[in-house]
């Protein structure tokens, strides 16, 4: 079973950390390599490139995460008690 605060606030941060290095990324390489159209495109009011929307860019890309949290934690733990347990494995020998 999954903790999904812990999920939740993981996927988060991984997500938001993950933006950061892409917007690193987008500064130190020439523009032929850069991920701002693919921001633009998925992160609704994200332009390249000013505080304002880095900061709003960073807000979203953690917000995402945490959806992911949010919905993939209740569906492992519903198939974890649906077929995990009973499994032969580990867990089911306790």
């Amino acid at each position: 079973m999954l903790n999904i605060k812990a999920w939740l606030w993981t996927l988060g941060c991984w997500s938001a950390i993950s933006f950061l290095v892409c917007v690193v990324w987008g500064l130190v390489t020439p523009e032929a390599l850069h991920m701002h159209q693919v921001l633009e495109s998925v992160l609704p009011g994200f332009r390249w490139l000013s505080l304002g929307s880095v900061l709003l860019g960073f807000i979203e890309s953690f917000l995402y995460g945490a959806y992911a949290g949010l919905l993939f934690v209740p569906l492992h733990n519903f198939f974890w008690r649906r077929w995990g347990a009973s499994d032969g494995g580990p867990e089911s020998a306790r």
